[in-house]
């Protein structure tokens, strides 16, 4: 199974919700995060990204390094995403959706039963995000 390789944040708010977002074209809600180009770091990546995606600028340093994680792709049938997963805060009139994004929802846990949901953001980030939910 090919690998895809990302890296991707757990970005939570004051209100302890997680941020979601779901690309053009696709039905299913996951974290924030992308492709790196060539030379990128996984940090490096994740900044570029969130400034892409959501208009949102964060410094390399204030992205708390979780771990790699693997699991089947959403959106691309027959391929295995390989993250870099960062924690990090902001707030909701931080990020607006841009780019490639179609729209971003702040969840709470009661949220993951009815909202569809990447395979990494169910197996990997979100109990990373409540480990108690």
């Amino acid at each position: 199974m090919p690998d895809i390789h990302v890296s991707a944040a757990i970005i939570r708010d004051a209100d302890d919700r997680v941020l979601v977002v779901r690309k053009h074209g696709t039905v299913r809600f996951m974290q924030p995060g992308g492709k790196p180009e060539q030379g990128e770091s996984a940090a490096q990546t994740l900044a570029r990204e969130l400034e892409e995606e959501l208009g949102f600028r964060v410094a390399e340093a204030d992205l708390t390094p979780l771990g790699e994680f693997i699991s089947d792709a959403a959106n691309e049938p027959g391929h295995r995403v390989v993250a870099a997963a960062f924690a990090m805060r902001a707030e909701p009139d931080d990020v607006t959706v841009q780019a490639e994004l179609a729209e971003l929802r702040w969840i709470t846990p009661a949220d993951i039963a009815t909202l569809p949901l990447a395979p990494l953001s169910l197996e990997h980030l979100l109990p990373l995000a409540w480990p108690d939910a």
